[in-house]
């Protein structure tokens, strides 16, 4: 198979250095967050101790000012680790970037290094009951007062670390005859008046990964809490187009980490299970399926690659991420599919690493923009866009 360049020495010893953290940290009790529904806080605060969260961010803010492939390191190994249920790429690679890259000097000296420490959990507010991949259907809204500040009201749901959150970027809209144009993002930390959680969700997969809704009834935010200030009042939109293919980007890793780690977990599984008298391995028709998604898996990785080169150099366009998140995620739900098969009776054992995995899968079809959506952004940037 085809060496991979993307990273160096010092990458591969931090992917060391976090297999032993998850060895450590995560094996042990992951089954157990899963009955639970949520990670103990506690390892929020081990990783950031640990310098595993908000790595690429500056040394001013409490990061280690490191490349974007250092925080690639951490996904593909949770991903091959099987281990859904800890958000920090949600938190290091998206909840701080908004803010390094729009906040104000004021917001960004005093909410960085508390993620980066793991004291603040960070969450952002996209998707409602009525508003999905559909950003610019967005119902919440946040009204301008007398004062400055904004008066929030609205739902959202299906949000990722919203029940440890601290701080939610909340998408709204500021000017709600504007359309996509009247949107902002407001930051809403924990104990803001109005400001609810609603039950954790219980879902097919992602079982330790707390999900859930979040409920803003007349919350009262101040005018420094708007991301950018004043400048970017009704601007929300136009953030949230930039930092998306990057998001996107990010499921994509992970889709591809898991696809191998279910196909080496599968070689594992037929050499050793015997069907008549021989393994499974020894029979053409197994030989070959594996041969199948193991060729497929790689040329998804070495365009995964190839789109991670151009996330490094600032050069990945929105139409080649949506590519990248809809190809993976497809071939991900596939290979689970495949790989499962191969198990018999034992694929459908919860107790099974392939069995939770399938389970974890289906979903990255769906969030971060749904796989329909994907196929609209690329037919959009080849002339062929519809109403």
């Amino acid at each position: 198979m085809i060496e991979r360049t993307l990273f160096g020495p010092d990458h591969e010893a931090f992917r060391d250095s976090f297999r032993r953290f998850i060895e450590k940290e995560i094996a042990p009790f992951h089954a157990d967050w899963e009955e639970q529904g949520y990670v103990d806080k506690a390892v929020w605060n081990k990783a950031g101790a640990n310098g595993f969260l908000c790595a690429t961010l500056p040394g001013e803010y409490g990061g280690a000012g490191a490349d974007k492939l250092y925080s690639v390191v951490q996904m593909e190994e949770l991903a091959r680790s099987g281990f859904t249920g800890i958000g920090y790429s949600l938190h290091s690679e998206i909840v701080a970037p908004y803010l390094l890259h729009y906040g104000t000097d004021e917001q960004k000296k005093r909410l960085l290094p508390q993620l980066a420490s793991g004291e603040m959990v960070g969450a952002i507010a996209m998707s409602e009951p009525a508003a999905g991949s559909d950003l610019q259907g967005v119902k919440s809204t946040a009204i301008r007062q007398d004062d400055g500040s904004y008066l929030l009201n609205g739902s959202k749901t299906f949000i990722t670390n919203g029940w440890h959150a601290d701080l939610v970027i909340v998408v709204a809209k500021t000017n709600p005859q504007a359309g996509a144009k009247g949107t902002s993002l407001l930051l809403v930390e924990r104990g803001m008046a109005g400001f609810d959680k609603g039950k954790r969700l219980k879902k097919l997969g992602l079982k330790a990964q707390d999900t859930s809704e979040l409920f803003f009834d007349n919350v009262r935010v101040p005018a420094e809490n708007l991301l950018g200030g004043e400048a970017f009042e009704n601007k929300g939109f136009i953030c949230l187009m930039e930092q998306l293919p990057w998001e996107r980007m990010q499921i994509a890793v992970t889709a591809v980490a898991a696809a191998q780690a279910a196909i080496d977990w599968t070689v594992q599984y037929v050499k050793e299970r015997k069907v008549f008298g021989q393994p499974v391995g020894a029979y053409q028709n197994t030989r070959y399926k594996l041969a199948e998604l193991q060729t497929e898996v790689q040329v998804a990785r070495v365009f995964v690659d190839k789109c991670l080169e151009l996330v490094c150099d600032n050069k990945l366009d929105t139409a080649t991420a949506s590519m990248a998140k809809y190809w993976t995620t497809d071939l991900q739900c596939k290979v689970m599919d495949e790989c499962l098969q191969l198990h018999g009776g034992y694929g459908y054992m919860w107790e099974y690493p392939i069995t939770r995995a399938y389970a974890d899968a289906r979903v990255q079809r769906i969030y971060g923009g749904t796989n329909e959506i994907m196929k609209e952004v690329i037919t959009r940037a080849m002339g062929l866009g519809g109403k």
